[in-house]
């Protein structure tokens, strides 16, 4: 807000508009030095003066403003120092109207966002938390940005994964075992194929034999792929349930066989698609690309495929205007071929398409491997993070009554927090121990903020109903003004996030938050003798309460009252 602000003052003296102004507003590093900051590059380049002299220009035709705001040149920047006498208040019942933080950006716009997307049969790792986690955060800022969402969980529910399965079961498994323990039991002959097909490669064309009777519809193979697929949902759905993520559709792979054929005539239609050792493929050598393969030589489909069908699905019939697709950085190249493929069906697919691409979650700096059973289950790491958070709480508060769901809350928030506050670019080596710190930059620091202002308010504000009129000259101290300041961001926050996919962004600004709120906290008294200097600092604490705990929601971490 208080950029906005800046930008009004500024506008009629600079020959940039509003929006440009806001595009290069920036927030001084030190506090001293103001509370908004404009640098004057562009507009010296525009003029062909020097930033230096025009930022003394600007700062003097903005010298009538008077007490509320000050401005002055500090080398090519104009620096603007609002006074919080008079703009404390202002700011604070911005931060407290109702919807703060949401926006109309996205309005009359659909986004499509694949995300999650675990291979059916085999374990729900901590490997796919990125996927689902990411996604669901973006998918919760793009609606805070007024974009309608539709989430879509794109199930590995095909390919010759399942070849190689039927084939394990056919020769190692055991119907009762299988039902028995359904993922485990999958895991070790999906496992022990691989360990056998190094010895006996002969086993991989028996699992493509597999996979081709099921493109055939064979009811031997088809049953069991039905079997590996409703036992896989639904220990799926107990782990999004603890996650609290939930989609609009859950379409796997198979769900666009009937779909691939218009997509492949079309490739034929438009004179794409050609032969090559047997397998049908689009040449993508004017991109310096590695040919897309559509068919492979014994006739059946393969990712891409699907995935173009995907596309055109999405779009013609969900509606999509954006395609996100919250998927491993290993597959950029995949992507960019179907996205070039896509671009030479039709036109306006790129701009259509974003592969947002995430790095490898290494656990104990050690990459995980389904095909060599190296995979941690998830559901193994919520239940100790549950564990090791109920213990740190029953030590800080024995008396807490909801110490359980409280611990659940934490424990789970430490892992999703833990996660989505590293750019999602970088290469994450999982520790429990670091996630589940009540000090530092972790989600249990920003949850505990977020208990601590509600204490602070339940006994604040016991036996009164509303706040009154705050106080000026109580939220001037600096620390109330900084910690005012740091909350008027919040908007910017969601909207950076969003403009980059990345929700990083959110998780450090509410770390941040956190931090000023508490050295607020712990300088400026704010429950005091003092009423209304108590209440205009209950307000702030209210501010607070509400920015932590809507940020926090938006990157599906609870925020218990008490811990």
């Amino acid at each position: 807000m208080l950029m906005e602000w800046a930008a009004d003052y500024l506008s009629p003296y600079v020959s940039l508009n509003r929006e440009e102004i806001l595009r290069v507003m920036e927030r001084p590093p030190k506090p001293d030095l103001g509370d908004a900051a404009f640098p004057c590059f562009a507009l010296a380049k525009r003029l062909n003066r020097s930033p230096h002299e025009v930022a003394r220009e600007v700062a003097e035709k903005l010298s009538h403003l008077g007490g509320e705001v000050r401005a002055e040149a500090v080398g090519a920047y104009v620096n603007l120092h609002f006074s919080p006498n008079a703009w404390a208040v202002r700011l604070l019942n911005n931060v407290l109207a109702p919807g703060f933080g949401t926006a109309e950006a996205g309005r009359g716009k659909r986004v499509v966002i694949d995300m999650s997307s675990p291979n059916i049969a085999k374990p729900f790792g901590v490997g796919h938390l990125r996927s689902t986690m990411i996604g669901n955060a973006l998918a919760n800022l793009y609606r805070a940005s007024g974009y309608e969402v539709v989430t879509v969980n794109h199930l590995g529910d095909w390919g010759t994964q399942f070849g190689k399965l039927i084939a394990a079961f056919t020769r190692w498994g055991d119907r009762k075992t299988l039902e028995c323990d359904p993922m485990r039991e999958s895991l070790r002959l999906y496992v022990k194929f691989h360990e056998e097909a190094e010895e006996e490669p002969e086993l991989e064309d028996e699992a493509r034999y597999w996979f081709q009777k099921l493109e055939q519809g064979d009811e031997h193979a088809a049953a069991l792929r039905r079997f590996f697929v409703d036992a896989s949902l639904k220990e799926f759905n107990r782990v999004y349930s603890r996650l609290g993520v939930t989609f609009d559709y859950v379409l796997g792979e198979s769900f666009y066989n009937d779909k691939m054929g218009p997509i492949i005539g079309l490739l034929e239609q438009q004179g794409l698609l050609e032969e090559s050792d047997g397998a049908k493929i689009v040449r993508l050598d004017h991109l310096q690309l590695p040919p897309c393969i559509i068919m492979k030589s014994d006739g059946t489909t393969i990712y891409a495929t699907r995935d173009l069908a995907t596309a055109f699905y999405r779009t013609r019939e969900m509606g999509a205007d954006q395609l996100l697709y919250v998927v491993g950085a290993e597959q950029a190249l995949h992507f960019k071929q179907v996205f070039a493929v896509l671009d030479a069906l039709e036109e306006g697919w790129s701009a259509r398409c974003e592969h947002v691409a995430f790095g490898l979650m290494k656990f104990g700096g050690k990459k995980m491997s389904t095909r060599k059973g190296k995979v941690v289950f998830l559901d193994d790491v919520l239940d100790e993070a549950v564990r090791q958070a109920e213990a740190v709480i029953e030590a800080k508060n024995p008396a807490l009554q909801s110490r359980r769901e409280a611990a659940e809350a934490v424990g789970i928030g430490a892992i999703v927090f833990g996660d989505l506050r590293n750019s999602r670019m970088l290469e994450i080596d999982f520790s429990l121990e670091d996630a589940l710190r009540f000090e530092g930059d972790t989600g249990p620091y920003v949850q505990y903020a977020y208990a601590r202002a509600v204490t602070l308010l339940e006994k604040g504000m016991a036996g009164t109903e509303e706040f009154d009129e705050p106080s000026p000259e109580a939220l001037s101290g600096r620390l109330a003004w900084e910690c005012l300041k740091q909350l008027a961001g919040y908007p910017d926050a969601i909207r950076l996030a969003v403009e980059q996919n990345e929700p990083s962004v959110l998780a450090r600004y509410l770390l941040d938050t956190a931090k000023q709120f508490n050295r607020f906290y712990r300088h400026e008294r704010i429950l005091s003798t003092d009423r209304e200097e108590t209440h205009a600092r209950l307000m702030l604490t209210a501010a607070v309460a509400g920015v932590l705990k809507n940020g926090l929601a938006l990157l599906g971490v609870k925020a218990p009252r008490h811990i």
